[in-house]
């Protein structure tokens, strides 16, 4: 059984979500829209509130998480589910999602990933996690919170070789292959 409530919610993200990627092809906007210098009010707000979709999505897996074992699943029947659907949303991230970006499939020169991928990889993250109780749950998101700018300041050059999975999981950056 579904809560319409989460659906809304969900359908109103990506309606959010389609409004600033629609403005890339239906206007003449080069710039980024956050850019105060160079925007106006509407333009900004369309592009400043997108910042809540992807933590919403996230969000929201955990909370389908919740509702599933609060609904009879067993964590095993959970944690099946959430790393299926895991490597399928990686999995888009690497074929479907590439494509439709660069429009080749090559892993030659750059590998970046998005959204999807995160979202992957949290629910694989959340399947494990689903196992540990709820107080050490909320410890292990709150030391994420904050502790994440505290992170800041360290560069993947300083981490040599582990400057890639420094990348992926703190630095908005290209990997180069």
């Amino acid at each position: 059984m579904r809560l319409d409530s989460v659906d809304l919610l969900r359908g109103l993200v990506m309606v959010i979500m389609a409004l600033d990627h629609v403005r890339d092809f239906f206007t003449d906007v080069r710039f980024d829209p956050a850019d105060v210098s160079k925007t106006n009010v509407p333009l900004f707000f369309t592009r400043w509130i997108t910042h809540f979709c992807a933590p919403t999505f996230v969000f929201l897996a955990g909370v389908g998480g919740f509702l599933g074992l609060s609904r009879g699943k067993s964590r095993a029947e959970l944690a099946r589910f959430l790393i299926s659907r895991g490597i399928w949303l990686i999995l888009l991230e690497f074929t479907l999602v590439r494509w439709a970006w660069t429009f080749t499939l090559s892993y030659e020169r750059l590998l970046f990933v998005q959204v999807i991928w995160v979202l992957g990889v949290s629910m694989i993250v959340l399947a494990a996690l689903q196992y540990l109780p709820l107080s050490a749950i909320a410890a292990v998101g709150i030391v994420m919170i904050v502790g994440h700018d505290l992170f800041d300041g360290v560069r993947p050059e300083a981490l040599g070789r582990w400057g890639p999975l420094w990348i992926v999981l703190h630095v908005q950056a290209p990997i180069t292959l």
